[in-house]
């Protein structure tokens, strides 16, 4: 399976939607093209929020590219009057699965409690390339969150993130290494090859680091992507090795 991971830089403008049929366009060769969360909105919204944010059926033209490949992309989305910080999965032509971010962080640079109304679920789902999970950055911070995903049927991990740069050392950002120590302790726990996109770009001050990879159900890096800039990179994923991890993980 041959997935596309898209580090990009959404604006804080409707316009994303241009740039995103564009990029899976010019990506479609990939089996799943993979987006950061609020990929189609902008992170800082706040009070914009209730005029920019989607109604499904104004997505039509995604769910009309993903006949030639799946889409996971991220969104802010009106769902029974209220709006969500959403990942959503296209496929065949239609909406194949939403997931509202449940954990919604409330704290220091942090206001998304204040603006977005919070998801109660992460479920699993059916998908052409095998059962799969997404979760939206925040929700992976949470014990309860990996257990879900370890007890389900999900075989990859789909982690959408918008996660600013803080706490420089002179070892790096230590934002990353919080983060590759997460993934790579999810893809161990739940024996999963786990997709993590992250944003890049500026708005108001917040800088989003990137280094958007994919961990195998082994906890290695199977690919990384560049700190600070676009970057799109194809990587392929071995059914083998998620076979391998499940097997020696019953076996242990």
């Amino acid at each position: 399976m041959k997935v596309a991971l898209i580090q990009s830089a959404p604006k804080l403008s409707r316009s994303n939607l241009s740039d995103v049929l564009e990029l899976v366009e010019a990506n479609k060769d990939a089996d799943v093209i993979v987006f950061p969360e609020l990929a189609l909105s902008g992170y800082l919204l706040q009070d914009k929020l209730y005029e920019d944010a989607w109604n499904i059926e104004e997505l039509d033209d995604l769910a009309h590219v993903s006949q030639a490949c799946d889409i996971v992309i991220g969104a802010a989305l009106w769902d029974n009057g209220k709006v969500y910080n959403s990942a959503l999965y296209f496929s065949k032509g239609s909406l194949l699965h939403i997931h509202h971010k449940n954990h919604l962080p409330t704290y220091g640079m942090f206001e998304e409690g204040r603006y977005f109304a919070e998801g109660k679920s992460i479920e699993a789902f059916q998908t052409p390339q095998g059962p799969a999970i997404m979760v939206v950055c925040e929700d992976l911070w949470r014990a309860e969150t990996i257990a879900a995903i370890a007890a389900s049927e999900a075989e990859v991990v789909y982690v959408l993130a918008a996660s600013p740069a803080r706490d420089f050392t002179d070892a790096g950002v230590m934002i990353e290494s919080q983060w590759d120590a997460l993934l790579k302790s999810t893809a161990l726990l739940s024996h999963n090859y786990v997709v993590f996109v992250n944003r890049v770009g500026f708005e108001d001050g917040l800088g989003f680091w990137g280094g958007s990879r994919i961990v195998t159900p082994m906890g290695n890096n199977e690919c990384r992507l560049s700190l600070f800039e676009r970057e799109i990179q194809i990587c392929s994923l071995d059914a083998r090795l998620k076979k391998l991890g499940r097997y020696l993980a019953k076996n242990i």
